[in-house]
């Protein structure tokens, strides 16, 4: 997703999470640029693998929970860091 209010800066997907970092404006709710995320994320893997769009027809993708942290202590490099080991 890249826009004016949101850059998506780094992001490694593993089989049961993903990770990415994210710069959101300020005014922008995190849990409008979540929800944005996991269906536009959901819809474009469903049209890729058809079989994901039989299994889960009807159903959530991703799970209703999400984890979201701000890197306010350590620096945006360090995460990105983080984010590229995993």
């Amino acid at each position: 997703m890249r826009s004016s209010y949101v850059d998506v800066i780094s992001g490694n997907a593993r089989p049961d999470h993903v990770h990415m970092l994210v710069s959101v404006s300020s005014h922008l709710p995190v849990s409008k640029v979540v929800r944005y995320t996991e269906g536009k994320s959901s819809r474009k893997l469903q049209e890729e693998f058809q079989e994901l769009k039989k299994e889960y027809w009807g159903q959530h993708l991703w799970a209703r929970g999400c984890f979201v942290a701000t890197s306010g202590l350590i620096s945006a490099k360090d995460v990105q860091k983080y984010i590229e080991k995993q």
